[in-house]
């Protein structure tokens, strides 16, 4: 038999020991009076009054000297000495907490604070109980765990035993959190649309798909955070909207992508791609310092500082320097022998002008620093995005460039209802032709514009700019990554 089940049936016998001695080892509440970290701050003024005080937390050490006994124990705050003491708590009692008490265990102690001769903050015990009795000891040398799998797999171990996980926690929240405040701040109304849909619209990707039984028939979970349902609410009248939420793409994985994930999108009526850059920079420089307290950043290869000058990238200029392609006049099959001529990767399923430039995009843009904006992208790539008046080739569309990556998108949104029908008709082809991330035809969407929308910017990022600002894969900043359940 395992080890680990020697030890689980040893604590499952102290377990039975504690509810025959008449206490409960799973009570529903605690009676604590102050989290660690306050009374650790409040030591002085509690400890000279020889106030009692109930701390609760879980058990992380345990040390015995004789007649007494020392453990520290945290909560979600801080972390505190315990003294036990034979004299003071009664043989009977001293020697019940050695007994069924371990590390690992939730233990609630009622006491008074003092400091120990070698000068450390310590509650000396009074009165204790269990909490909850952990039935696994926690594992001896979890911090520097080598198998990445088995830390995603049993991440709530990864952040107790490793403090920069849990800080990378706090600080994700504060990203969105700053996020969040940045758009209300300029009076943007944060919404929530459906993340079930008919047709899936945004983006180009490959959807999931369900069941919904209560309709009886197939639905998609968004590829993008309500794109087609926020400009709906442009065409109701609301002017400045945005939405945080999960996306979910069913494409590949790897260090920058995910198939589920947060990401926030807003609309801005009477405002245009230009406006959307400047807004963009801003939020990015408000987000970095209110998250990290600094602009400058160690991303890969790249030294980035965001409070440079933005560049902008010309997408058809970039391509050429670094390809020699002009994709303004190279035909499918000429693209297609430089991606194979420059070993790119690509998936020839459904292959067509739109993914072979897109695909030449990706190899280029690695070679760029940033920050800056990718300007003058094509209309074959672009099918939501409105058309620059002179060279109607070309859209009002705009890319975030960071560390050799794109890190937001942004565009003058298109709203002219007959040029939205004929893209989409454009886009249903190629899906038929194979292209399962060409968008779908929302012949819904197209009868809303025709009501009228006002001219709108729209703009999406997501979790990935804080990972890019963490430098770590996607996949570790998220809490609790998706996993293949494990092979027994």
């Amino acid at each position: 038999m395992a080890n680990k089940e020697n030890l689980q049936k040893i604590r499952i016998k102290k377990l039975k020991a504690i509810e025959r001695a008449g206490f409960l080892v799973y009570p529903s509440t605690t009676k604590r009076t102050h989290q660690i970290e306050d009374a650790l701050k409040k030591f002085t003024t509690l400890s000279k009054s020889e106030k009692v005080i109930i701390l609760s937390g879980r058990i992380r050490s345990v040390r015995e000297h004789g007649g007494s006994c020392f453990i520290h124990f945290e909560d979600g705050t801080g972390k505190i000495q315990a003294y036990f003491k034979k004299n003071n708590l009664g043989e009977k009692s001293y020697q019940f907490f050695l007994a069924h008490f371990d590390i690992g265990d939730f233990i609630e102690i009622r006491g008074v604070l003092f400091k120990t001769k070698k000068g450390e903050k310590t509650i000396e015990t009074i009165d204790f109980k269990m909490l909850s009795k952990s039935l696994l000891p926690l594992p001896e040398k979890w911090h520097g765990l080598q198998d990445v799998e088995e830390r995603y797999r049993k991440r709530y171990l990864d952040i107790l035993f490793n403090p920069e996980v849990k800080e990378m926690i706090e600080k994700k929240a504060i990203f969105w959190n700053s996020v969040r405040e940045f758009l209300t701040s300029r009076g943007f109304l944060e919404v929530e649309t459906p993340v079930l849909e008919i047709a899936t619209g945004g983006a180009d990707a490959r959807p999931f798909i369900t069941h919904h039984n209560a309709l009886d028939m197939d639905v998609y979970l968004r590829i993008s955070t309500g794109e087609l349902w926020q400009k709906r609410l442009m065409i109701a009248g609301f002017e400045k909207t945005f939405e945080i939420g999960r996306q979910f793409r069913n494409e590949g994985m790897d260090a920058e992508h995910l198939q589920d994930y947060t990401q926030v999108e807003f609309y801005w009526a009477y405002a245009d791609y230009k406006d959307c850059m400047k807004l963009t920079e801003e939020l990015f420089k408000y987000v970095a310092k209110k998250t990290f307290n600094t602009l400058k950043f160690k991303i890969g290869d790249f030294d980035i500082d965001l409070s440079k000058e933005w560049k902008r990238y010309d997408y058809k200029s970039v391509i050429k320097k670094y390809t020699k392609i002009d994709i303004s006049s190279a035909n499918l099959k000429a693209i297609e022998k430089k991606l194979k001529e420059l070993k790119i990767v690509y998936d020839k399923k459904g292959l067509n002008e739109a993914r072979a430039i897109d695909n030449l995009w990706k190899y280029c843009r690695k070679k760029l620093a940033g920050p800056g904006f990718l300007i003058n992208e094509p209309l074959i790539t672009s099918p939501l995005a409105k058309k620059i008046v002179k060279h109607p080739e070309l859209v009002e569309r705009f890319h975030v460039i960071l560390a050799g990556s794109e890190l937001a998108n942004g565009y003058s949104e298109l709203n002219d209802p007959i040029d939205q029908k004929q893209r989409f008709e454009a886009q249903q082809k190629l899906r038929e032709a194979g292209d399962e991330e060409a968008q779908m035809n929302d012949k819904d969407f197209v009868e809303a514009l025709e009501y009228g929308m006002p001219p709108t910017a729209g703009f999406g990022m997501s979790e990935r700019l804080f990972s890019f600002f963490m430098n770590k894969p996607m996949r570790e900043c998220q809490i609790f990554p998706l996993m293949k359940p494990k092979q027994k």
